[in-house]
């Protein structure tokens, strides 16, 4: 299990390291499926790109026509008219500009909301051997990180990349028309901004990768030691864990600097390189304006022009490591939503399920379990073979009977609540309820018939009644006090500023444990399950507490198939029956008094769970009976006295 985790952890790193291509045609097509739905807003917002584009390359040449035609000849009219048109261009460019913001902007957070919602969806179908693997900060990440990559491509890459393209392919040949030599002197420079270019593609290229893989190294961390607070703190390790985070921040700080360094250089570089051709056009263009080669106002629309020509180039170098970034957030993104669903509800149709399991169903008779020679592994042994934690294990529960399950630690007691409600599937053999195979039941449907209460109760944010329903809406708010009522909790809710109506902080924090155990409690009456699972489930009680849970038990057990697991044998002494696993085997099988005439596993573990109790209690017995005896004598020896 352990070695499994390990190559499991050690593959998320290398994703976090995966930098991507600029531009990956597969990955490419299943972004614009997220594009589809809102065609119609990114086609509105490339028109509005390119008019506004057009808009841009009509300006310096107004400028000319008022330098050259209406200026010399002081026609105010014409002046006038240009400043007219000049001025309408901007208003259209500004309004143009608005509607492309907006409409992409509001694409781009409908594509991430869509995004995020498949992804969603698809973490809570993936099983627990998934999870297993996969730390959690990392998850996170893929949801909100790279999400936001993908966000960036499609709000300033994807359709502004084609603005830039039209904006430098219609300056060209609006330059060269207008004086091919004077346009090639303009591009001289253009070999410059190219190496220029590349020296920083390749650079922020490393920069980006270091910069998303830190942080998803911070967000792991983060939630791993935030979770973990008490324990920290218990241990005295916040010095230590400050320092670790320190250092994980201190990379990403670097990082980051690393990368606006080479902004730094890059865009005051193209400024200097637009400088130089701006020069260049000047020098050259002047002389053929004083030697009438060139109007003067086509030397002036040549300097704007030039001043729009280089922008585009320095921010679709920008665009390319955005186009970058959202390649690797994909791949990464991909990766995860095509990891496979191994455990869903089967194609078959209830229907078609066996005519035995509906004639069960029908006759009321739910709650049955069979194991039938189950063996599961959760990993493999370092010689590649499965490390069976189950082996051969098969027993029968029969609807409304109790059933307990004790063995030592490992024995692999919480495995046979996990393949029940099939988090896992077995490896061989097979698990029946109300005598259908699991694997062949909706998940739903299966899940349904369950209610389980774990030594580790989760809490969420909410209130105390939201976290008995969980979103149940059939279950009313008299149907949660009762809950609460029949497994004692009523009383401590009560007590609270707003009753039910009370905020529960993340996790319960605000709660006792035992106070968790009970809104737990109450939560798996409300759904009236056939089946009740306990994990280990008064084990974090206090003596006073446990006795009102069990009192409580009677009442969540009443009618329904249960089955306890429990390392306090006291817990399960009443059950009709007792499983007694060892090493994955199922070694003994009875009620208590049974198992303790076999004198078996089962009798040395309550030999050793009640040996002190006894010791203790016999000392006790022996001293008082001595007591006893010298108060007797000291009594008779003052009458033989009188």
């Amino acid at each position: 299990m352990g070695e499994s985790e390990g190559r499991g952890a050690s593959a998320q790193m290398i994703d976090e390291d995966i930098v991507g291509k600029a531009y990956d045609s597969r990955l490419m097509r299943r972004l614009l499926r997220y594009l589809r739905p809102y065609r119609g807003y990114a086609l509105l917002a490339l028109a509005a790109i390119i008019a506004n584009s057009m808009l841009q390359l009509a300006q310096p040449y107004l400028v000319k026509l008022a330098i050259d035609r209406f200026i010399p000849s002081r026609d105010l009219d014409g002046i006038n008219r240009i400043a007219f048109v000049y001025l309408a261009a901007i208003a259209g460019g500004f309004c143009l500009e608005f509607t492309q913001t907006w409409l992409l902007q509001t694409t781009g957070q409908q594509i991430m909301f869509d995004m995020r919602m498949e992804i969603y969806r698809h973490l809570q179908r993936l099983d627990l051997r998934f999870y297993d693997r996969n730390p959690v900060g990392r998850l996170m990440t893929r949801v909100t990180t790279d999400v936001d990559a993908i966000n960036d491509m499609f709000t300033s890459g994807v359709v502004t990349i084609f603005g830039d393209v039209f904006t430098l392919a219609g300056i060209m040949i609006v330059m060269l028309t207008m004086n091919w030599r004077l346009a090639l002197v303009a591009f001289a420079v253009l070999p410059l901004i190219a190496l220029v270019t590349q020296w920083f593609r390749r650079n922020v290229r490393e920069s980006y990768r270091t910069v998303r893989r830190l942080i998803a190294r911070i967000n792991a961390y983060l939630q791993e030691h935030i979770t973990g607070m008490p324990t920290v703190q218990l241990f005295r390790r916040e010095a230590r864990a400050f320092g670790e985070f320190e250092a994980i921040n201190e990379e990403h700080r670097r990082a980051n600097v690393d990368s606006i360094f080479f902004y730094a250089v890059f865009y005051p570089a193209i400024e200097v390189i637009s400088a130089l051709a701006v020069a260049l056009t000047i020098w050259f263009g002047g002389g053929w304006v004083l030697g009438g080669a060139l109007t003067l106002g086509s030397l002036v629309a040549f300097l704007l022009y030039s001043a729009r020509f280089y922008r585009p180039i320095a921010d679709m170098s920008e665009k390319f490591n955005i186009l970058q970034a959202a390649m690797a957030s994909s791949e990464r993104i991909f990766k995860l939503l095509d990891e496979p669903v191994s455990i869903q509800s089967p194609s078959t149709p209830p229907q078609a399920l066996p005519a035995a399991a509906r004639e069960a169903t029908r006759a009321g008779a739910e709650g049955g379990i069979a194991f039938e020679d189950v063996w599961f592994a959760y990993g493999a042994s370092p010689e590649g073979e499965p490390d069976y934690v189950l082996k051969g294990v098969s027993f029968h529960v029969a609807p409304g009977e109790h059933v307990g399950i004790v063995g030592a630690t490992g024995a692999g007691k919480s495995t046979i609540i996990n393949l029940l409600l099939r988090f896992y599937d077995v490896t061989r053999g097979r698990i029946l309820v109300d005598g259908v195979d699991v694997r062949q039941m909706d998940l739903g449907d299966l899940r349904g018939r369950f209610s389980l209460v774990l030594q580790d109760v989760h809490l969420f944010s909410g209130t105390v009644a939201d976290n008995i329903r969980l979103g149940a809406h059939g279950i009313t708010d008299e149907a949660v006090r009762r809950a609460a009522q029949a497994v004692h909790a009523d009383p401590f809710v009560s007590r609270l500023p707003a009753g039910y109506a009370s905020a529960v902080a993340e996790r319960g924090a605000t709660l006792s444990v035992g106070q968790k155990q009970l809104l737990s409690f109450a939560r798996a009456l409300a759904f009236d399950p056939r089946i009740l699972v306990l994990d280990e489930a008064t084990s974090s009680i206090d003596t006073e507490t446990e006795i009102l849970i069990r009192d409580a038990l009677h009442v969540l057990m009443s009618g329904r198939t249960t089955i306890a697991i429990a390392h306090r044998l006291s817990t399960i002494q009443d059950m009709d029956k007792i499983l007694v696993l060892h090493k994955g085997h199922l070694r003994e099988s009875g009620t208590h008094q049974e198992l303790l005439a076999m004198r078996g596993i089962y009798y040395k573990l309550y030999q050793l769970q009640y040996k002190d109790q006894e010791g203790t209690k016999a000392t006790k017995d022996t001293k008082e009976a001595k007591d006893t005896k010298e108060r007797d004598a000291k009594e008779l020896s003052t009458q033989n006295l009188s």
